[in-house]
């Protein structure tokens, strides 16, 4: 059964903001314990519900973590806290992707947590060797730069605390997220798009999964009690992967749905080279602890990044929801209702 308290780090974050309210739509939890970076995003989460209880401060801060954790009782722990584009050093991958990791796995097993759900990443897998190629969690782990050697380590310590007894850990790996809540990347995303300024690298046939943020949510909320779990790894993610040219389509096509108007001109064709080109430069300035997001994600839209949900299905019990346009108009619209502009 779920614990009635549950404990989120990263709780104001993409996924967080999902997951909290995914928590609370279970009337049998009584309280929902939140790690949030300001005050002002305590605010946000307080207001939704009496049982939020928001505490303000850093994953990597261990008086914070204690805090988190005041009150005692029967709890599980979502750890959705992490670093994906640091502001300009890598250092700040490991600090928070890895230590923050460690603090939160010591604090919940001195809790005796009853489950530890970990979000990781497809980074520790890097790209597939072929464009026909699925990520299983039988894959052999190459991790892609500083971020997915920061969530490999994180990995390896959430199974050793499972393999010592510790913790009953499940570890989830999602792919590219897409949903309401989301950064202002993602809303930069949208804009590029509608005004035909995303680039197309190569013929776009590269392939990508993706998963929607309230199913990821959900995801984690079966791995809480799924017997089998403990222990276990799981790719979580819609039911196939997307060709890139018909994810940025897919987004023009929500955009106009929703009424927004949208540039007949054509995407930017970039040739692979020059997306190689992008990686090997990351690569340079990332062994130096530099980081720079926009020649990151050039440096990837070359790559087939996608997965088989199939132990997922089987084991928690889960199924992807709508879709990739269903869930893009949602973000749409969570966009339009807070007045952003796209």
């Amino acid at each position: 059964m779920a614990a009635p308290t549950a404990v989120v780090s990263g709780a104001s974050g993409w996924l967080g903001q999902n997951v909290v309210r995914a928590l609370l739509g279970q009337p049998a939890r009584e309280r929902v314990r939140c790690l949030v970076r300001t005050e002002h995003e305590a605010a946000l989460l307080d207001v939704i519900d009496r049982r939020v209880e928001s505490v303000v401060g850093d994953v990597r801060d261990p008086a914070m973590i204690d805090k988190l954790f005041d009150g005692g009782g029967s709890v599980s722990v979502f750890h959705a806290a992490g670093v994906i584009h640091p502001q300009r050093s890598t250092r700040e991958l490991f600090d928070v992707n890895v230590g923050g990791t460690q603090l939160m796995l010591d604090r919940a097993r001195r809790a005796a947590a009853v489950r530890f759900v970990h979000v990781s990443s497809n980074s520790p897998f890097g790209a597939n060797a072929a464009a026909t190629d699925r990520f299983t969690e039988e894959s052999p782990y190459s991790p892609y730069l500083a971020y997915g050697q920061s969530k490999f380590e994180a990995e390896q310590l959430v199974q050793h605390s499972f393999d010592r007894g510790d913790l009953a850990t499940v570890m989830l790996r999602p792919p590219w997220f897409y949903g309401p809540f989301q950064p202002a990347r993602q809303t930069q995303f949208f804009t590029a798009l509608r005004r035909g300024r995303f680039p197309l690298v190569g013929p776009g046939t590269q392939r990508r999964s993706m998963v929607y943020t309230g199913d990821l949510a959900r995801a984690m909320l079966l791995a809480e009690v799924a017997r089998t779990a403990p222990g276990r790894a799981y790719w979580i993610a819609d039911a196939e992967p997307y060709e890139l040219r018909e994810v940025l389509q897919t987004v023009r096509d929500a955009l106009e749905v929703e009424g927004i108007a949208v540039s007949r001109r054509r995407p930017p064709l970039i040739p692979r080279a020059m997306s190689v080109f992008a990686a090997n430069l990351d690569r340079v300035l990332q062994a130096n602890g530099r980081y720079g997001q926009a020649l990151h994600v050039l440096g990837e839209l070359k790559d087939t990044i996608a997965c088989d949900i199939s132990r997922a299905r089987a084991e928690l019990g889960f199924e992807p929801g709508g879709g990739l346009l269903q869930g893009m108009r949602d973000s749409i619209r969570w966009c339009l209702e807070r007045g952003e502009r796209i």
